[in-house]
Protein backbone atom coordinates (compact mmCIF):
# COMPACT_ATOMS: atom_id res chain seq x y z
CA UNK A 1 0.00 0.00 0.00
CA UNK A 2 1.03 3.64 -0.37
CA UNK A 3 1.91 5.68 2.68
CA UNK A 4 1.39 9.43 3.04
CA UNK A 5 4.08 11.97 3.78
CA UNK A 6 4.25 13.86 7.08
CA UNK A 7 2.26 17.09 7.33
CA UNK A 8 5.18 19.39 8.15
CA UNK A 9 8.89 19.35 7.35
CA UNK A 10 11.94 21.43 8.25
CA UNK A 11 15.48 21.73 6.93
CA UNK A 12 17.70 18.89 8.09
CA UNK A 13 20.79 21.07 8.29
CA UNK A 14 22.67 18.44 6.26
CA UNK A 15 23.84 18.83 2.66
CA UNK A 16 22.90 15.20 2.07
CA UNK A 17 19.30 15.36 3.26
CA UNK A 18 17.01 18.18 2.24
CA UNK A 19 14.34 18.03 4.93
CA UNK A 20 12.98 15.95 7.82
CA UNK A 21 9.62 15.91 9.64
CA UNK A 22 9.33 19.02 11.78
CA UNK A 23 9.29 17.10 15.08
CA UNK A 24 12.43 15.03 14.27
CA UNK A 25 15.97 15.86 15.34
CA UNK A 26 19.29 15.49 13.51
CA UNK A 27 22.30 14.83 15.76
CA UNK A 28 25.89 13.68 15.28
CA UNK A 29 26.06 9.93 15.79
CA UNK A 30 28.43 10.42 18.74
CA UNK A 31 25.66 12.17 20.71
CA UNK A 32 23.22 9.25 20.62
CA UNK A 33 25.58 6.56 21.97
CA UNK A 34 26.05 5.22 25.49
CA UNK A 35 29.82 4.99 25.13
CA UNK A 36 32.29 6.47 22.63
CA UNK A 37 32.40 4.67 19.29
CA UNK A 38 35.23 2.17 19.57
CA UNK A 39 36.77 -0.84 17.84
CA UNK A 40 38.57 -4.09 18.54
CA UNK A 41 42.24 -4.68 19.29
CA UNK A 42 44.91 -3.38 16.92
CA UNK A 43 47.01 -6.50 17.21
CA UNK A 44 46.92 -9.97 15.70
CA UNK A 45 45.71 -12.41 18.34
CA UNK A 46 46.99 -15.92 18.84
CA UNK A 47 44.32 -18.15 17.35
CA UNK A 48 43.49 -21.49 18.95
CA UNK A 49 41.41 -24.46 17.68
CA UNK A 50 38.51 -23.77 20.03
CA UNK A 51 37.63 -20.82 22.22
CA UNK A 52 35.86 -17.46 22.01
CA UNK A 53 34.79 -16.53 18.45
CA UNK A 54 36.83 -13.61 17.06
CA UNK A 55 34.96 -11.76 14.32
CA UNK A 56 36.16 -9.43 11.60
CA UNK A 57 34.68 -8.08 8.36
CA UNK A 58 33.94 -11.51 6.86
CA UNK A 59 31.41 -12.18 9.65
CA UNK A 60 29.32 -9.10 8.73
CA UNK A 61 26.74 -9.65 5.98
CA UNK A 62 22.99 -9.43 5.45
CA UNK A 63 22.76 -7.06 8.40
CA UNK A 64 23.83 -9.72 10.90
CA UNK A 65 26.96 -11.00 12.63
CA UNK A 66 27.61 -14.61 11.57
CA UNK A 67 29.72 -16.49 14.10
CA UNK A 68 29.99 -19.32 11.58
CA UNK A 69 32.24 -17.01 9.52
CA UNK A 70 34.60 -15.71 12.19
CA UNK A 71 38.32 -15.20 11.58
CA UNK A 72 39.19 -17.73 14.31
CA UNK A 73 39.02 -18.37 18.05
CA UNK A 74 40.88 -16.76 20.94
CA UNK A 75 41.54 -17.77 24.52
CA UNK A 76 39.44 -16.63 27.49
CA UNK A 77 42.45 -14.66 28.76
CA UNK A 78 42.76 -12.72 25.49
CA UNK A 79 38.98 -12.24 25.41
CA UNK A 80 39.03 -10.70 28.89
CA UNK A 81 42.01 -8.51 27.98
CA UNK A 82 40.43 -7.27 24.75
CA UNK A 83 37.10 -6.88 26.54
CA UNK A 84 38.54 -4.11 28.71
CA UNK A 85 38.40 -1.95 25.58
CA UNK A 86 35.22 -3.36 24.06
CA UNK A 87 33.03 -6.36 24.85
CA UNK A 88 30.21 -6.91 22.32
CA UNK A 89 26.65 -7.06 23.62
CA UNK A 90 23.25 -7.76 22.12
CA UNK A 91 21.84 -4.75 20.21
CA UNK A 92 25.31 -3.31 19.53
CA UNK A 93 25.74 -2.13 15.94
CA UNK A 94 28.96 -3.02 14.11
CA UNK A 95 30.24 -0.99 11.15
CA UNK A 96 33.00 -2.15 8.81
CA UNK A 97 35.43 0.79 8.85
CA UNK A 98 38.24 -0.42 6.61
CA UNK A 99 38.62 -2.58 3.53
CA UNK A 100 36.61 -3.21 0.40
CA UNK A 101 33.35 -3.64 2.38
CA UNK A 102 33.65 -0.38 4.35
CA UNK A 103 30.19 0.77 5.42
CA UNK A 104 28.59 -2.63 5.87
CA UNK A 105 26.35 -2.68 8.94
CA UNK A 106 25.24 -5.45 11.30
CA UNK A 107 23.28 -5.55 14.53
CA UNK A 108 24.14 -8.10 17.20
CA UNK A 109 20.91 -10.07 17.64
CA UNK A 110 22.14 -12.77 20.04
CA UNK A 111 23.62 -13.13 23.53
CA UNK A 112 26.51 -15.48 22.66
CA UNK A 113 29.95 -14.33 23.76
CA UNK A 114 32.41 -13.18 21.06
CA UNK A 115 34.93 -10.45 20.32
CA UNK A 116 35.88 -8.32 17.33
CA UNK A 117 38.98 -7.11 15.51
CA UNK A 118 39.97 -3.52 14.71
CA UNK A 119 38.35 -3.27 11.23
CA UNK A 120 34.96 -3.21 12.99
CA UNK A 121 33.65 -0.11 14.77
CA UNK A 122 31.11 -0.62 17.54
CA UNK A 123 28.10 1.64 18.23
CA UNK A 124 26.17 1.12 21.47
CA UNK A 125 23.02 3.24 21.52
CA UNK A 126 21.81 5.34 24.41
CA UNK A 127 18.41 3.64 24.59
CA UNK A 128 16.83 6.62 26.37
CA UNK A 129 16.94 8.48 23.04
CA UNK A 130 17.89 5.95 20.35
CA UNK A 131 16.26 2.59 19.59
CA UNK A 132 19.07 0.25 18.41
CA UNK A 133 16.88 -1.39 15.75
CA UNK A 134 15.93 2.03 14.32
CA UNK A 135 19.56 3.19 14.33
CA UNK A 136 20.56 -0.02 12.55
CA UNK A 137 18.08 0.69 9.77
CA UNK A 138 19.10 4.36 9.63
CA UNK A 139 22.79 3.49 9.27
CA UNK A 140 21.89 0.92 6.59
CA UNK A 141 19.95 3.48 4.53
CA UNK A 142 21.14 4.89 1.22
CA UNK A 143 21.38 8.30 2.91
CA UNK A 144 23.86 7.22 5.58
CA UNK A 145 25.79 4.90 3.25
CA UNK A 146 26.40 7.86 0.90
CA UNK A 147 27.66 9.85 3.88
CA UNK A 148 30.16 7.09 4.67
CA UNK A 149 31.34 6.93 1.06
CA UNK A 150 31.98 10.65 0.76
CA UNK A 151 33.67 10.72 4.18
CA UNK A 152 36.11 7.83 3.90
CA UNK A 153 39.76 8.23 3.03
CA UNK A 154 41.83 6.07 0.73
CA UNK A 155 45.10 4.32 1.40
CA UNK A 156 45.35 1.02 -0.34
CA UNK A 157 41.64 0.55 0.55
CA UNK A 158 38.71 2.66 1.78
CA UNK A 159 38.93 3.61 5.45
CA UNK A 160 36.78 5.72 7.76
CA UNK A 161 37.90 6.81 11.21
CA UNK A 162 35.76 6.50 14.31
CA UNK A 163 35.95 10.25 14.86
CA UNK A 164 34.60 10.83 11.36
CA UNK A 165 31.82 8.28 11.94
CA UNK A 166 30.85 9.98 15.17
CA UNK A 167 30.42 13.35 13.46
CA UNK A 168 28.10 12.03 10.74
CA UNK A 169 24.51 13.31 11.15
CA UNK A 170 21.96 10.78 12.37
CA UNK A 171 18.22 11.35 11.91
CA UNK A 172 16.31 10.90 15.16
CA UNK A 173 12.49 10.79 15.57
CA UNK A 174 10.95 10.56 19.06
CA UNK A 175 11.78 7.23 20.70
CA UNK A 176 8.25 5.76 20.45
CA UNK A 177 8.21 6.61 16.74
CA UNK A 178 11.61 4.98 16.25
CA UNK A 179 10.20 1.80 17.78
CA UNK A 180 7.19 1.84 15.46
CA UNK A 181 9.42 2.41 12.43
CA UNK A 182 11.70 -0.46 13.50
CA UNK A 183 8.74 -2.85 13.89
CA UNK A 184 7.35 -1.73 10.53
CA UNK A 185 10.68 -2.33 8.77
CA UNK A 186 11.18 -5.66 10.54
CA UNK A 187 7.85 -6.85 9.15
CA UNK A 188 8.24 -5.41 5.64
CA UNK A 189 11.85 -6.48 5.12
CA UNK A 190 10.97 -9.98 6.37
CA UNK A 191 8.29 -10.20 3.66
CA UNK A 192 10.72 -9.02 0.99
CA UNK A 193 13.47 -11.33 2.26
CA UNK A 194 11.10 -14.30 2.08
CA UNK A 195 10.33 -13.51 -1.58
CA UNK A 196 14.04 -13.11 -2.34
CA UNK A 197 14.79 -16.44 -0.63
CA UNK A 198 12.16 -18.18 -2.77
CA UNK A 199 13.64 -16.75 -5.94
CA UNK A 200 17.17 -17.67 -4.90
CA UNK A 201 15.97 -21.24 -4.36
CA UNK A 202 14.66 -21.22 -7.94
CA UNK A 203 18.02 -19.92 -9.17
CA UNK A 204 19.83 -22.66 -7.23
CA UNK A 205 17.55 -25.32 -8.76
CA UNK A 206 18.18 -23.95 -12.25
CA UNK A 207 21.94 -24.12 -11.65
CA UNK A 208 21.60 -27.70 -10.42
CA UNK A 209 19.54 -28.59 -13.49
CA UNK A 210 22.11 -26.92 -15.75
CA UNK A 211 25.02 -28.79 -14.14
CA UNK A 212 23.18 -32.11 -14.32
CA UNK A 213 22.30 -31.53 -17.99
CA UNK A 214 25.94 -30.85 -18.92
CA UNK A 215 27.34 -33.73 -16.86
CA UNK A 216 24.85 -36.21 -18.29
CA UNK A 217 25.45 -35.11 -21.89
CA UNK A 218 29.27 -35.22 -21.78
CA UNK A 219 29.25 -38.67 -20.16
CA UNK A 220 26.29 -40.42 -21.82
CA UNK A 221 25.68 -38.46 -25.04
CA UNK A 222 22.60 -36.79 -26.44
CA UNK A 223 19.06 -37.81 -25.46
CA UNK A 224 17.51 -40.13 -28.10
CA UNK A 225 15.36 -37.47 -29.77
CA UNK A 226 18.20 -34.96 -29.98
CA UNK A 227 20.60 -37.63 -31.25
CA UNK A 228 18.14 -38.70 -33.92
CA UNK A 229 17.62 -35.08 -35.03
CA UNK A 230 21.40 -34.71 -35.34
CA UNK A 231 21.69 -37.84 -37.49
CA UNK A 232 23.29 -39.89 -34.70
CA UNK A 233 22.41 -43.28 -33.23
CA UNK A 234 19.65 -42.51 -30.71
CA UNK A 235 20.38 -45.53 -28.50
CA UNK A 236 24.09 -46.33 -28.90
CA UNK A 237 25.61 -49.48 -27.53
CA UNK A 238 27.36 -48.84 -24.22
CA UNK A 239 30.70 -50.14 -22.96
CA UNK A 240 32.72 -50.04 -19.77
CA UNK A 241 34.86 -46.89 -19.72
CA UNK A 242 37.63 -48.50 -17.69
CA UNK A 243 37.40 -45.56 -15.27
CA UNK A 244 35.47 -46.47 -12.14
CA UNK A 245 33.81 -43.10 -11.52
CA UNK A 246 32.82 -42.69 -15.18
CA UNK A 247 31.02 -46.03 -15.50
CA UNK A 248 29.62 -47.05 -18.89
CA UNK A 249 29.96 -44.81 -21.96
CA UNK A 250 28.84 -44.92 -25.64
CA UNK A 251 30.88 -47.50 -27.54
CA UNK A 252 32.40 -44.99 -30.00
CA UNK A 253 33.70 -42.79 -27.18
CA UNK A 254 37.11 -43.10 -25.53
CA UNK A 255 38.48 -41.78 -22.22
CA UNK A 256 41.69 -39.94 -23.10
CA UNK A 257 44.11 -38.20 -20.67
CA UNK A 258 43.79 -34.45 -21.09
CA UNK A 259 47.52 -34.15 -21.75
CA UNK A 260 47.12 -36.21 -24.94
CA UNK A 261 44.44 -33.86 -26.26
CA UNK A 262 45.92 -30.43 -25.60
CA UNK A 263 49.13 -28.50 -25.29
CA UNK A 264 49.29 -26.77 -21.91
CA UNK A 265 50.62 -23.22 -21.83
CA UNK A 266 51.48 -21.31 -18.66
CA UNK A 267 51.44 -17.63 -17.80
CA UNK A 268 53.49 -15.03 -15.94
CA UNK A 269 53.43 -11.46 -14.64
CA UNK A 270 55.56 -8.78 -16.30
CA UNK A 271 57.57 -6.52 -13.98
CA UNK A 272 55.03 -4.39 -12.06
CA UNK A 273 57.76 -1.84 -11.45
CA UNK A 274 57.87 -0.91 -15.14
CA UNK A 275 54.73 1.09 -16.04
CA UNK A 276 55.59 0.89 -19.73
CA UNK A 277 54.98 -2.88 -19.58
CA UNK A 278 51.36 -2.19 -18.54
CA UNK A 279 50.45 0.49 -21.08
CA UNK A 280 49.41 -1.62 -24.04
CA UNK A 281 46.46 -3.31 -25.70
CA UNK A 282 47.24 -7.00 -25.12
CA UNK A 283 44.75 -8.59 -22.67
CA UNK A 284 46.42 -10.11 -19.61
CA UNK A 285 43.86 -12.52 -18.17
CA UNK A 286 43.88 -13.42 -14.47
CA UNK A 287 41.37 -15.36 -12.33
CA UNK A 288 39.32 -12.20 -11.67
CA UNK A 289 38.40 -12.17 -15.38
CA UNK A 290 37.13 -15.75 -15.33
CA UNK A 291 33.49 -14.99 -14.62
CA UNK A 292 32.19 -15.42 -18.16
CA UNK A 293 32.24 -18.39 -20.57
CA UNK A 294 34.02 -16.45 -23.33
CA UNK A 295 36.92 -14.07 -22.87
CA UNK A 296 37.02 -11.16 -25.33
CA UNK A 297 39.09 -8.83 -23.14
CA UNK A 298 40.62 -8.50 -19.67
CA UNK A 299 40.72 -5.95 -16.88
CA UNK A 300 44.50 -5.60 -17.27
CA UNK A 301 46.56 -5.11 -20.42
CA UNK A 302 50.25 -5.29 -21.25
CA UNK A 303 52.36 -3.73 -23.99
CA UNK A 304 54.45 -5.37 -26.73
CA UNK A 305 57.48 -4.38 -24.67
CA UNK A 306 56.07 -6.15 -21.61
CA UNK A 307 55.44 -9.25 -23.74
CA UNK A 308 59.00 -9.25 -25.12
CA UNK A 309 60.64 -8.79 -21.73
CA UNK A 310 58.78 -11.51 -19.82
CA UNK A 311 58.28 -15.29 -20.09
CA UNK A 312 54.83 -14.62 -21.58
CA UNK A 313 53.73 -15.66 -25.05
CA UNK A 314 50.49 -15.05 -26.90
CA UNK A 315 47.76 -17.63 -26.33
CA UNK A 316 45.92 -18.49 -29.57
CA UNK A 317 42.28 -17.72 -30.19
CA UNK A 318 39.91 -20.60 -29.22
CA UNK A 319 42.11 -21.89 -26.43
CA UNK A 320 40.58 -23.08 -23.16
CA UNK A 321 41.55 -20.94 -20.18
CA UNK A 322 41.45 -22.51 -16.71
CA UNK A 323 42.38 -21.45 -13.19
CA UNK A 324 44.90 -23.79 -11.56
CA UNK A 325 45.74 -21.82 -8.41
CA UNK A 326 43.55 -19.86 -6.00
CA UNK A 327 40.99 -20.37 -3.24
CA UNK A 328 38.18 -20.48 -5.81
CA UNK A 329 39.33 -24.06 -6.48
CA UNK A 330 37.91 -24.98 -3.08
CA UNK A 331 34.44 -24.95 -4.67
CA UNK A 332 34.64 -24.14 -8.41
CA UNK A 333 36.72 -24.87 -11.50
CA UNK A 334 36.62 -21.72 -13.68
CA UNK A 335 36.90 -22.39 -17.41
CA UNK A 336 36.43 -20.07 -20.40
CA UNK A 337 37.10 -19.99 -24.13
CA UNK A 338 39.46 -17.32 -25.46
CA UNK A 339 37.97 -15.34 -28.32
CA UNK A 340 41.19 -13.54 -29.34
CA UNK A 341 44.94 -13.74 -28.83
CA UNK A 342 45.84 -12.85 -25.26
CA UNK A 343 48.17 -13.58 -22.34
CA UNK A 344 47.52 -15.11 -18.91
CA UNK A 345 49.02 -14.89 -15.47
CA UNK A 346 50.77 -17.63 -13.52
CA UNK A 347 47.62 -18.77 -11.70
CA UNK A 348 46.18 -20.05 -14.97
CA UNK A 349 46.79 -22.47 -17.81
CA UNK A 350 45.77 -22.30 -21.44
CA UNK A 351 44.79 -25.53 -23.21
CA UNK A 352 45.49 -25.44 -26.96
CA UNK A 353 43.42 -28.20 -28.53
CA UNK A 354 44.70 -30.82 -30.95
CA UNK A 355 42.64 -31.85 -33.98
CA UNK A 356 41.18 -34.71 -31.97
CA UNK A 357 38.97 -32.48 -29.85
CA UNK A 358 36.96 -29.35 -30.58
CA UNK A 359 37.59 -26.41 -28.18
CA UNK A 360 33.85 -25.81 -27.71
CA UNK A 361 33.28 -29.46 -26.80
CA UNK A 362 36.21 -29.47 -24.38
CA UNK A 363 34.71 -26.40 -22.70
CA UNK A 364 31.48 -28.32 -22.01
CA UNK A 365 33.38 -31.45 -20.98
CA UNK A 366 35.40 -29.53 -18.38
CA UNK A 367 32.22 -27.84 -17.11
CA UNK A 368 30.60 -31.25 -16.80
CA UNK A 369 33.55 -32.63 -14.83
CA UNK A 370 33.81 -29.57 -12.57
CA UNK A 371 33.26 -31.46 -9.31
CA UNK A 372 35.86 -34.10 -10.21
CA UNK A 373 38.36 -31.38 -11.17
CA UNK A 374 37.79 -29.48 -7.90
CA UNK A 375 38.58 -32.72 -6.07
CA UNK A 376 42.06 -32.66 -7.66
CA UNK A 377 42.95 -29.38 -5.95
CA UNK A 378 45.54 -29.61 -3.21
CA UNK A 379 46.99 -27.00 -0.86
CA UNK A 380 50.10 -25.13 -2.00
CA UNK A 381 52.94 -24.08 0.27
CA UNK A 382 51.23 -20.69 0.68
CA UNK A 383 47.97 -22.26 1.91
CA UNK A 384 45.97 -21.61 -1.25
CA UNK A 385 44.49 -24.26 -3.54
CA UNK A 386 46.27 -25.52 -6.66
CA UNK A 387 46.04 -28.25 -9.31
CA UNK A 388 49.40 -29.54 -10.53
CA UNK A 389 49.84 -29.67 -14.30
CA UNK A 390 51.04 -33.27 -14.11
CA UNK A 391 47.85 -34.34 -12.34
CA UNK A 392 45.68 -32.32 -14.71
CA UNK A 393 47.37 -33.93 -17.71
CA UNK A 394 46.25 -37.37 -16.49
CA UNK A 395 42.61 -36.37 -16.05
CA UNK A 396 40.38 -38.51 -18.35
CA UNK A 397 38.21 -36.63 -20.84
CA UNK A 398 35.55 -38.55 -22.78
CA UNK A 399 36.12 -38.02 -26.49
CA UNK A 400 33.32 -38.78 -28.98
CA UNK A 401 33.77 -38.62 -32.76
CA UNK A 402 34.12 -35.04 -34.05
CA UNK A 403 30.61 -34.97 -35.56
CA UNK A 404 29.15 -35.98 -32.21
CA UNK A 405 31.26 -33.36 -30.41
CA UNK A 406 29.76 -30.72 -32.69
CA UNK A 407 26.22 -32.00 -32.10
CA UNK A 408 26.73 -32.02 -28.32
CA UNK A 409 28.12 -28.49 -28.45
CA UNK A 410 25.09 -27.20 -30.39
CA UNK A 411 22.65 -29.04 -28.10
CA UNK A 412 24.20 -27.75 -24.86
CA UNK A 413 24.47 -24.22 -26.19
CA UNK A 414 20.76 -24.27 -27.05
CA UNK A 415 19.58 -25.88 -23.81
CA UNK A 416 21.76 -23.87 -21.42
CA UNK A 417 20.85 -20.62 -23.16
CA UNK A 418 17.19 -21.17 -22.22
CA UNK A 419 18.09 -21.96 -18.62
CA UNK A 420 20.43 -18.97 -18.42
CA UNK A 421 17.77 -16.62 -19.80
CA UNK A 422 15.28 -17.84 -17.20
CA UNK A 423 17.90 -17.48 -14.47
CA UNK A 424 18.70 -13.94 -15.64
CA UNK A 425 15.02 -12.97 -15.42
CA UNK A 426 14.82 -14.28 -11.86
CA UNK A 427 18.08 -12.53 -10.94
CA UNK A 428 16.61 -9.28 -12.31
CA UNK A 429 13.54 -9.79 -10.11
CA UNK A 430 15.82 -10.31 -7.09
CA UNK A 431 17.66 -7.08 -7.94
CA UNK A 432 14.38 -5.17 -8.15
CA UNK A 433 13.24 -6.54 -4.79
CA UNK A 434 16.59 -5.69 -3.21
CA UNK A 435 16.47 -2.15 -4.58
CA UNK A 436 12.88 -1.74 -3.36
CA UNK A 437 13.88 -2.99 0.10
CA UNK A 438 16.70 -0.45 0.32
CA UNK A 439 14.51 2.36 -1.02
CA UNK A 440 11.77 1.54 1.52
CA UNK A 441 14.24 1.62 4.42
CA UNK A 442 15.64 4.96 3.24
CA UNK A 443 12.20 6.52 2.73
CA UNK A 444 11.00 5.51 6.20
CA UNK A 445 14.10 6.40 8.25
CA UNK A 446 14.46 9.79 6.56
CA UNK A 447 10.79 10.69 7.05
CA UNK A 448 9.70 10.66 3.43
CA UNK A 449 6.72 8.51 4.39
CA UNK A 450 4.72 8.36 7.62
CA UNK A 451 4.15 4.89 9.11
CA UNK A 452 3.06 5.96 12.59
CA UNK A 453 -0.38 4.40 12.02
CA UNK A 454 1.07 1.10 10.83
CA UNK A 455 0.43 -0.67 14.15
CA UNK A 456 -3.26 0.29 14.10
CA UNK A 457 -3.45 -1.05 10.52
CA UNK A 458 -2.12 -4.37 11.78
CA UNK A 459 -4.64 -4.49 14.61
CA UNK A 460 -7.48 -3.60 12.25
CA UNK A 461 -6.47 -6.48 9.96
Amino acid sequence: MKYAAYNEYKSSGSNWLDSVPSHWNVKPLKLIVKMPITDGPHETPEFIPDGVPFASVEAVWDGKVHLSSVRGYISENDHRRYGKKYHPKKDDILIVKSGSTTGKIAIVDFDDDFNVWSPLAAVRCDVSQACPEFVFYALSSNYFQRLIQVSWSFGTQPNIGMGVLGNLPAVLPPIFEQQTIARFLDAKTAQIDALVAQKRQLIAKLKEKRSALIARTVTRGLPPEAAKAAGLEPNPEMKDSGVEWLGRIPHLWAPVPLGYLVKMRGGATPDKGKPEYWAGEIPWVSPKDMKVPRIFDAEDHISDEGLRNSPLSLIPNESLLIVVRGMILAHSFPVALSMRELTINQDMKALVCSRRIRPEYLYWALCGFSSALVALADESAHGTKKIEATILAKFPVLVPPITEQQAITAYLHRKTKRLDQLGARIEAAVSRLTEYRQALITSVVTGKIDVRDWQSELEAA
